[in-house]
């Protein structure tokens, strides 16, 4: 489908690192050019469409924002460079994903919905999810969603899998406080570095918590990616701050709280973004069953190691699975890309889901 293509490169053109406007304001003109559907714009820029009808929505969802551009991928003018070549569609945003948007957008416009359809593509999503939390806390929710994130190439090299539940990440901060003295009189001051090594030690003994989803068995992480502390080389230091990375996984965390049995050491969370698991196995099956049919390799459940804002959905009881063209390692570098037959691919498993029946 030529059209799903051709909207990918036209959306993949408009810069959407800075600001969504633009981007949202092509989409949302399309919508009203192409069909029918009550189209809208909140006040922190989703876009959405609802078109059929029925006591039970299925939301198609993505977003529009991308991560900075490589030098490369910007023109003389400020634009994004877009490019095709071996069949794939290169610039900033191919993978992350303004294809599977545009696979959406024409999957949205097609379908003869088997209950209320609804196309959203969020702002934000780079930068925490912003965009979704902010239609959640209006009211957004319908009873499945289908977010267009990365899922090909999971079980196989080139198969477009359903990835049924994903990790979340939890960042946090460690602050160890303690007394400055002059080096030479170590004793009479308390050591804030020793103090956040302690913290470290606790943090390296945990298990990381596990959970069996999709027949699988989903283990997260905790890791230390960071440590500052000290003001000058004869000087015990009385400031210490450790970051830790953690990935989450549904229904469970690791203690980290527990750091801070540690004398003057406090723990703060700086992002948490949540893990999703699906919790409908019908749909999740149907959602398979479309990828079966649109494709010749044979798509399987699968988990997905990042947070997408089908987390922040799943939070608020949205039953959602993650589907989309991008492969692994191909969103946010210099050469990002998609293959255009995975779009086609991906448009035509929108489309199926659409007009099944979930339930």
């Amino acid at each position: 489908m030529d059209e799903v293509a051709d909207l990918t490169r036209e959306l993949v053109s408009i810069p959407s690192h800075e600001d969504e406007a633009t981007a949202g304001d092509r989409i949302e003109a399309w919508l009203r050019a192409e069909t029918e559907a009550d189209v809208r714009r909140d006040d922190a820029g989703n876009v959405f469409a609802r078109r059929g009808a029925g006591d039970r929505t299925l939301a198609l969802v993505g977003h529009h924002d991308v991560v900075p551009p490589d030098e490369s991928q910007v023109d003389a003018d400020g634009g994004y460079v877009v490019a095709e070549r071996d069949a794939r569609i290169y610039g900033r945003g191919a993978a992350d994903m303004k294809g599977a948007v545009a696979a959406a957008m024409c999957a949205f416009r097609d379908a003869e919905p088997a209950c209320e359809l609804v196309l959203a593509s969020f702002v934000g999503e780079e930068v925490g999810g912003e965009g979704a939390r902010h239609a959640v806390d209006a009211g957004f929710s319908p009873d499945w969603a289908v977010v267009g994130e990365g899922s090909t190439g999971y079980s196989a090299p080139g198969v477009t899998d359903v990835a049924v539940a994903h990790k979340g990440r939890r960042g946090s901060t460690v602050v160890a406080r303690g007394e400055a003295a002059h080096a030479s009189e170590a004793e009479a001051g308390e050591n804030a570095v020793y103090r956040a090594c302690d913290a470290v030690d606790l943090l390296r003994e945990m298990d990381a918590p596990s959970v069996a989803v999709a027949g699988e068995t989903a283990t997260g992480s905790v890791v230390v990616t960071g440590i500052d502390g000290g003001s000058a080389w004869n000087v015990v230091p009385e400031h210490c701050e450790v970051t830790v990375d953690e990935r989450t996984v549904p229904g469970e965390r690791a203690p980290l709280e527990r750091v801070e049995d540690v004398p003057g050491v406090e723990w703060t969370v700086d992002q948490d973004l949540p893990p999703m698991r699906c919790g409908d196995d019908a749909f999740a099956d149907a959602a398979l069953a479309a990828a079966a049919e649109a494709q010749d390799g044979d798509p399987e459940r699968v988990v997905k190691p990042h947070a997408t804002d089908a987390g922040w959905l799943a939070e608020a009881g949205v039953d959602c699975v993650v589907c989309g063209p991008a492969e692994p390692g191909e969103a946010h570098t210099a050469d990002e890309s998609v293959s255009v037959a995975v779009l086609e691919r991906c448009y035509e498993i929108y489309r199926r889901v659409a007009e099944r029946d979930p339930a």
